[in-house]
C-alpha cells in the first residue's frame, strides 16, 4: 500500500472477539499500558516492553510519532501547522534507530499490539498543538500516516519487509503531545477515523464517549506519601519528585518505590472497587536512571497475571466497550472512584 511500505495482511493475529457481560457479572479489571513516541533508539525499550508484554500475556498500545520513521535528511517533507517546514520539538532518529523501530512495529502488530499515533513534532505550549484548529489537526494526522505509509520512499530502503498492516485501518486513536489541544482534536477525531482518544485527565471511573469517540483519558491515582493524586505517567512522577530528568542517584530507589506503590494503590482501588479500566502511560525514556521503566515492568509482571485482570491495548478495550449493553455501561458510569456496588448491573433482584 502507498509505495509498498505497508500491506494489508488480513485480520491481526491473536485478536479475540469481545464478549458481552452476562447479567449481574462483575466486569474484568482492564489495564492498558500505552507508550508515547514508540521509537526503538539505543535504549531498546520498545523491544524490552514488547517482550515483557508477550511474557505476561499483555497487549499494549504503542503511540508512534510519525517523525520516528522519517530520516532527518527528509525533514522538509514535514509541514507542521504554525511552524517552520521541517521543524520539530523532538529529535529525528538516526538510520539504525529507524530500522529498529520499523522492525519493532512489525513484531508488535504481529504480536497483537496496537499501533496508535502520538502525531509528529510534539509542539507544546502557547504556540503548539493547543493553538491548532481542527483542520490543522487533520493535516498533522495525514502527515503522520503518510510517513508510515511511505518510509520506503523517504529512506530508499528495499531490503526490509513491509509493515503488515493498513495504517488507514489500524489507526483508531492517539494521545496528543503534553495532553494539549484536545478540544479541537475531538472536533475532527471522528472524521479522522478515531474510535477513542487518550489525551485528557480523569478520575478512575468508567469511560464515556465525547464527540462520538471513547474518552480514555489518563487517570489520577493516589500519590503515595502525599495528600494528592498524580497522573499515571512517568513524566508526572518525575515532575513531583526530581523536577528534572537526572535527579540525585541516592534518591532514586525511594522515587521508584513511590511510583510503583502509586500504581498499585490505583490498581487496587479499581480492582476491589468499581472495576474502572486503569490507564497507564509512559515514554520510552531512561529518566532518573530508568526507575520509571523498572516500576512499570514490575507492576506489569504483578497485575497482568492476577485473576480476572486483562492487560489490553486501547483497541481491545474499545472493542469490548462497544460490545456491551449500553444500559450496563451507563450504570457502571454511576459508580464513584473506588465504589463497589452491592450488585453488578443486571443482577436478579434476589441477589441485590
Amino acid at each position: 500500500m502507498g509505495d509498498g511500505s505497508t500491506a494489508y495482511s488480513g485480520e491481526q493475529p491473536g485478536r479475540r472477539r469481545p464478549q458481552r457481560l452476562a447479567p449481574g457479572a462483575r466486569p474484568p479489571q482492564f489495564v492498558v499500558f500505552s507508550w508515547d513516541g514508540a521509537g526503538e533508539d539505543d535504549n531498546r525499550l520498545f523491544s524490552r516492553f514488547r517482550a515483557v508484554g508477550k511474557e505476561v500475556g499483555a497487549t499494549q498500545t504503542f503511540f508512534l510519532s510519525g517523525l520516528y520513521v522519517l530520516p532527518q535528511s527528509e525533514a522538509s517533507r514535514y509541514h507542521p501547522p504554525g511552524h517552520a517546514v521541517g521543524s520539530s520539538d523532538i529529535g529525528f532518529l538516526g538510520s539504525a534507530s529507524i530500522r529498529r523501530t520499523l522492525a519493532q512495529l512489525r513484531l508488535a502488530w504481529l504480536g497483537g499490539n496496537e499501533i496508535g499515533t502520538h502525531f509528529n513534532g510534539h509542539f507544546c505550549g502557547p504556540t503548539g498543538v493547543n493553538s491548532w484548529t481542527p483542520a490543522q489537526w487533520k493535516s498533522e494526522l495525514r502527515q503522520a500516516k503518510w510517513f508510515v505509509q511511505h518510509w520506503r520512499t523517504t529512506t530508499g530502503w528495499k531490503d526490509m519487509p513491509s509493515l503488515p498492516f493498513d495504517y488507514d485501518r489500524e489507526l483508531i486513536g492517539g494521545r496528543t503531545p503534553c495532553l494539549e489541544g484536545r478540544q479541537n482534536l475531538l472536533q475532527a477525531a471522528r472524521q479522522m477515523g478515531f474510535r477513542y482518544d487518550s489525551s485528557g485527565v480523569a478520575d478512575q471511573v468508567w469511560p464515556r464517549k465525547r464527540n462520538g469517540v471513547w474518552d480514555l483519558s489518563m487517570q489520577r491515582v493516589p500519590f503515595v506519601g502525599t495528600n494528592f493524586e498524580v497522573l499515571t505517567m512517568d513524566y508526572n512522577y518525575l515532575a513531583n519528585q526530581s523536577k528534572r530528568y537526572d535527579g540525585p542517584a541516592f534518591q532514586r530507589p525511594a522515587w521508584q518505590d513511590q511510583a510503583s506503590q502509586s500504581l498499585r494503590q490505583g490498581f487496587e482501588r479499581a480492582y476491589e472497587g468499581n472495576r474502572a479500566p486503569l490507564i497507564v502511560g509512559n515514554h520510552f525514556e531512561q529518566w532518573n536512571g530508568g526507575i520509571y521503566m523498572e516500576a512499570v515492568e514490575e507492576f506489569m509482571r504483578d497485575v497482568c497475571r492476577r485473576h480476572d485482570v486483562r492487560c489490553v491495548s486501547f483497541r481491545d478495550l474499545v472493542d469490548w466497550l462497544d460490545a456491551q449493553n449500553p444500559s450496563v455501561l451507563a450504570k457502571l458510569r454511576t459508580l464513584k472512584v473506588g465504589q463497589r456496588p452491592d450488585a453488578w448491573p443486571g443482577a436478579p433482584t434476589s441477589e441485590r
